[in-house]
């Protein structure tokens, strides 16, 4: 195999140069496959091998006469390598050599977006295991519900980055998927064995049943798999954005010296990288409906998805490398305002302690309805009074205090009792 043009920013993978060079990887491995089997002399090989090279500023020349990018290839290649390239090519079509390219610059991609994906979930590990007894209140329709802690949420998040962690390896599998098997798919001018051999070269497997390209049903799976990445990862930030609103503030962005958050409002502290990255993963799910569309190909194929693939995979992929590693800063030096946690975990006096008091009444003997309407009723009043505190009124309810001891009342405000169970989810996820 020849050396890739290998550089570490993800954007180079999808440059003009590193794809020739695929394209260039893919025909060098279906020449030595057929020298393999006896169809084109080995020192002719070994001849493309050493001579095989091009120029980008070239191929776009010659492609501006030709119409036609792997002829403009092929054109400049040959030029370099003289007549053993006669060989190159030989009983292929333009998609064996399209589509097979693209599985490499895919895998090449998906590798580097999981590796960004592995830093981003051991900074969300980290703040998980930073905050796992910060105690905050837990909300549901934006509306306070019970306590939670900071940690737990984290939790959430680690797991739901690890699924993807596994779907991104099993896409790896579904898309490392090769095709040489000329027009129209039907092996009728080359050897289905060269296409094996050339696929085993290259770290692909052949696909099965391709027909003049491999089917984008797998094209649509990669962009809607790195599309669900970029839906989680909007999830969080919009998160991130709610708590940090000026009346919450119980997280926040890093805010650097010298940072301007407003050319008016000098005051400001906006929560900037997690709109940019809400932002883009609306993006994402546009390019996922792209990707679906290209499915329908006419017959065997058309080439209606290709200026489509030209945009919405190096973009797919660059906008979720980016994302990850822009979420794994924002978390990283994530400030977390636990006194403000604390603060509005108990405006109202504790009203996100209901239920606690609701279950110890109904254990007590009485009815469930009776006992909803007992604690609904303070509940409200605290809420709409701005001095209103749920647990002194509860606390002076004569038929609370008939059923509940003050050190049972007591319990039913100790947010310690939320906590009881969540080591389970941290062992679950190896924290």
């Amino acid at each position: 195999m020849i050396e890739r043009y290998t550089l570490p920013e993800i954007g180079r993978l999808w440059n003009d140069h590193y794809k020739y060079q695929t394209w260039l990887e893919v025909e060098i491995a279906v020449c030595e496959a057929q020298a393999e089997l006896g169809y084109i002399p080995a020192e002719a090989v070994a001849e493309i091998r050493a001579k095989a090279k091009f120029d980008p500023k070239r191929i776009d020349a010659i492609e501006a006469e030709v119409r036609h990018d792997i002829i403009a290839f092929l054109t400049n290649v040959n030029e370099h390598v003289g007549d053993a390239g006669r060989y190159i090519h030989l009983g292929l079509t333009s998609s064996d050599v399209l589509d097979t390219a693209l599985a490499l610059q895919m895998i090449a991609s998906l590798n580097l977006i999981l590796e960004q994906l592995e830093i981003c979930t051991q900074a969300i590990r980290y703040q998980a295991q930073q905050h796992r007894y910060t105690i905050m209140a837990g909300r549901t329709h934006g509306i306070h519900a019970e306590p939670i802690t900071f940690g737990f949420k984290l939790a959430g998040w680690l797991s739901e980055m690890l699924r993807h962690r596994d779907r991104l390896n099993t896409l790896a599998k579904r898309i490392a998927v090769g095709k040489i098997s000329g027009a129209v798919g039907t092996y009728a001018n080359v050897d289905p064995r060269i296409e094996a051999i050339a696929c085993q070269r290259l770290g692909l497997k052949p696909d099965c049943a391709s027909t003049q390209v491999i089917s984008r049903d797998r094209h649509g799976d990669f962009v809607q798999t790195l599309a669900l990445l970029g839906g989680s990862i909007e999830r969080f930030a919009v998160e991130i954005r709610n708590l940090q609103r000026t009346d919450v503030l119980e997280v926040e962005e890093f805010f650097a010296k010298g940072q301007k958050g407003s050319s008016a409002m000098p005051h400001k502290r906006n929560p900037i990288r997690s709109e940019r990255l809400t932002g883009m993963a609306r993006v994402l799910r546009g390019n996922a409906t792209t990707a679906l569309e290209n499915i329908a190909l006419w017959h065997e194929r058309d080439i209606s998805h290709s200026a489509a693939e030209r945009v919405i995979l190096p973009d797919s992929c660059i906008l979720t490398y980016f994302m990850l590693s822009e979420f794994s800063s924002l978390v990283k030096n994530l400030l977390v305002h636990e006194h403000n946690m604390a603060r509005n975990l108990n405006c109202y006096g504790g009203v996100v302690f209901s239920q606690k008091v609701l279950l110890a009444l109904v254990k007590q003997g009485l009815s469930r309805e009776d006992s909803y309407a007992i604690v609904q009723k303070h509940a409200h009043v605290a809420w709409n009074n701005p001095e209103g505190n749920f647990r002194e009124l509860i606390s002076a309810d004569p038929k609370v205090t008939e059923l509940l001891p003050p050190e049972i009342l007591a319990e039913c405000f100790d947010p310690k009792a939320h906590m009881q169970h969540l080591d389970q989810i941290y062992q679950r996820l190896g924290i």
